[in-house]
């Protein structure tokens, strides 16, 4: 009989636990304990599916375009694309309603991966006159980049070759839009940038 009980009290446990919602990984602290910044990946590096992290089911759905799974018809994400937890670029502001996006350059990454990162640079891109800026950042573990650039100052001294296939791929990935470059910022502005929309919430 004890037995029995201890039985049924694990299997109400477990369901209970199941029942249970996850995590919102959208409201995630902006900061790491470390005070790193945090990054939640989307889109893994080499892949091409637009896959979006929906706040309202908590989970990573691949995004649609009428009514069909949105492949990137180009050549595959140069980084792992994701956002940063807890930034709302604010619409009024000229935002573009979102989380700020960042690109962790490094290997490739799982969908839902949590990464630290350091933010090195930002591209500023104008898509129908809203602010499209995108977070260029590496890995905060040392085991895990694969750069050596630290900042920006070093990313552009050891690879303008990257920079100019960043500013490619981002002006031309997707047909439908048309991006404008505005330019490169630091890994000064890049954290300004990640602050600005962090402040609100």
């Amino acid at each position: 009989m004890k037995t029995l009980l201890t039985y049924l009290s694990l299997v109400f446990l477990l369901l209970f636990s199941a029942c249970k919602t996850s995590k919102d990984l959208s409201q995630l602290p902006v900061k790491t304990k470390r005070g790193n910044y945090r990054a939640v990946i989307e889109i893994p590096a080499g892949t091409n599916k637009k896959i979006e992290y929906n706040k309202d089911k908590k989970k990573f759905v691949v995004d649609q375009r009428d009514g069909k799974d949105r492949i990137i018809n180009f050549l595959p994400y140069p980084g792992n694309y994701g956002f940063i937890p807890s930034t709302f670029s604010n619409p009024k502001l000229g935002g573009d309603g979102d989380a700020a996006d960042v690109l962790v350059l490094g290997e490739s990454l799982k969908t839902g991966s949590i990464i630290e990162i350091i933010p090195i640079a930002v591209l500023k891109l104008i898509d129908e006159k809203e602010l499209d800026y995108k977070i260029i950042a590496i890995p905060a573990e040392l085991k895990d980049q694969i750069m050596d650039a630290q900042n920006y100052q070093g990313f552009y001294s050891n690879y303008p070759e990257v920079i100019k296939i960043l500013e490619s791929w981002f002006t031309y990935y997707d047909k439908s839009q048309v991006l404008e470059i505005e330019g490169w910022g630091d890994e000064t502005e890049a954290i300004l940038e990640i602050e600005k929309w962090s402040s609100g919430l």
